[in-house]
């Protein structure tokens, strides 16, 4: 039976664990759990094709071995200074139930809890940091910044342009031309785009009968949901990864180290 760095190799094209998950090397506790929970979305068994089953279950097995390695600070810490894994250790040689292991980490959240969280959020430093880590993430680019921060919607884009701006003049950040630079015609674009997205939504809620209570908007979400089984990135699995696992965590303070486009 191949060891994890091996099935790694296999199944996502890589033997770094940091890779797989999408994370940097120096990534904490909450980057590294959220990594785990965006790939993790991607080959759920409980969302793909009936005819991928088998390849997705095989690799969201891995990903949890991943993972566990990753949050264990003796196997991490092996890993990093030697490059192995020890497979006998409880954790990766017991036939671990990794679909139970996913939920526990990962708990549902109502649309009461979306609400809550976006009225505290918005104008937090939680969101500033946030809003910084996403500028140094995607290097200026104001469509990355916009997807990745969570609860941002179009009417948020100038209140966000603020905030990398004055950061940019206090020189707590550098200035990327993706951004200072940025051309008319993008920001069109991403205009457009979120029109076309409120439309869609607008139009969803009248075909199926929806009103305005917490019930009906559930049921939306879910139905978009389940429309759009590929977007794993949207605002509610973000929120799950971010927010809703069993363990608290505090916001970062820190900034994150420049990573590129993703």
């Amino acid at each position: 039976m191949p060891g994890l760095l091996e099935s790694c190799e296999r199944h996502f094209g890589t033997s770094d664990l940091y890779k797989v998950l999408g994370v940097r090397k120096e990534a904490g506790e909450g980057e590294i759990r959220r990594g785990y929970h965006r790939v993790s979305l991607k080959v759920h068994p409980d969302r793909v094709q009936d005819g991928e089953k088998e390849t997705a279950t095989a690799e969201f097995q891995i990903l949890g071995k991943v993972y566990a390695v990753l949050s264990d600070k003796e196997q991490r810490a092996l890993y990093d200074e030697q490059g192995i894994v020890d497979e006998e250790t409880d954790t990766l040689s017991q036939d671990r139930n990794w679909e139970e292991y996913w939920r526990l980490l990962f708990k549902k959240i109502t649309v009461e809890d979306i609400k809550a969280y976006e009225e505290k959020y918005k104008g937090s430093e939680e969101e500033k940091n946030d809003i910084i880590s996403a500028y140094m993430d995607f290097e200026g680019d104001l469509d990355g910044i916009m997807e990745s921060v969570p609860c941002a919607d179009f009417e948020d884009e100038p209140r966000i342009r603020q905030i990398i701006q004055k950061a940019i003049k206090s020189k707590e950040i550098p200035s990327y031309d993706t951004f200072v630079k940025e051309t008319k015609k993008k920001r069109e674009q991403r205009k457009k785009r979120a029109h076309e997205e409120a439309k869609e939504a607008e139009e969803m809620k009248k075909e199926m009968g929806l009103g305005d209570d917490n019930d009906d908007l559930k049921a939306l979400i879910q139905k978009r949901q389940n429309d759009r089984k590929k977007e794993m990135d949207g605002f509610f699995d973000q929120l799950e990864a971010k927010y809703c696992s069993n363990s608290k965590k505090a916001p970062s303070k820190s900034k994150a180290p420049k990573r590129g486009k993703k």
